[in-house]
């Protein structure tokens, strides 16, 4: 089960709303929702969760570029939701290159030789990715959360991450 929602930074505190991604196909997308759901400019959270599974934060400051945390890359990639977070650039790959593994990111142990078979039907992406956090981990330092802080947080991390922002009533609202 997916949960999505926008959390706005305004003069009072944060503004919540649950957000619907079906129509969101890119990360630029994703960023131009926040954006219009910004108050003066002011930071917006994105925050995706997969129960039990992985969750993801996109902070939007005004016309910057996104920061993107991601608790657990391998889990997010098997996520549509997820692969709008997973860029290139936060999984460390050459823009635009094979969405297949990355055999020098891969711990290889020489049986692979001659062995193409998970490559040829797809199969072996997911080796490509790291079973852990990637992104950003200091994207909350500001609001309270330290990276040491975010990469420790599993179970229901968004509402932890709701209560050091002083608006849990606001996120659970959504829910």
């Amino acid at each position: 089960m997916y949960f999505a929602a926008l959390l706005a930074r305004t003069e009072d505190g944060w503004e919540a709303s649950d957000t619907e991604l079906d129509n969101v196909e890119s990360l630029s997308d994703l960023a131009d929702l926040a954006r219009e759901n910004a108050v003066d400019d002011d930071t917006v959270l994105v925050l995706i969760e997969q129960e039990e599974a992985w969750f993801g934060i996109v902070r939007i400051d005004g016309e910057d570029d996104p920061r993107i945390y991601v608790s657990d890359a391998a889990a997010a990639q098997r996520s549509a939701y997820g692969e709008l977070l997973l860029t290139d650039e936060l999984l460390g790959r050459e823009p635009g290159s094979d969405d297949g593994p990355d055999l020098d990111a891969l711990d290889l142990d020489g049986t692979e030789d001659g062995e193409s078979d998970d490559e040829e039907d797809g199969g072996g992406a997911d080796d490509a990715v790291s079973h852990g956090p990637v992104g950003d981990s200091e994207l909350l330092a500001d609001l309270g959360i330290s990276g040491k802080e975010l990469r420790a947080l599993d179970g229901d991390a968004l509402s932890e991450i709701a209560e050091v922002l002083g608006c849990t009533d606001v996120l659970e609202g959504v829910r």
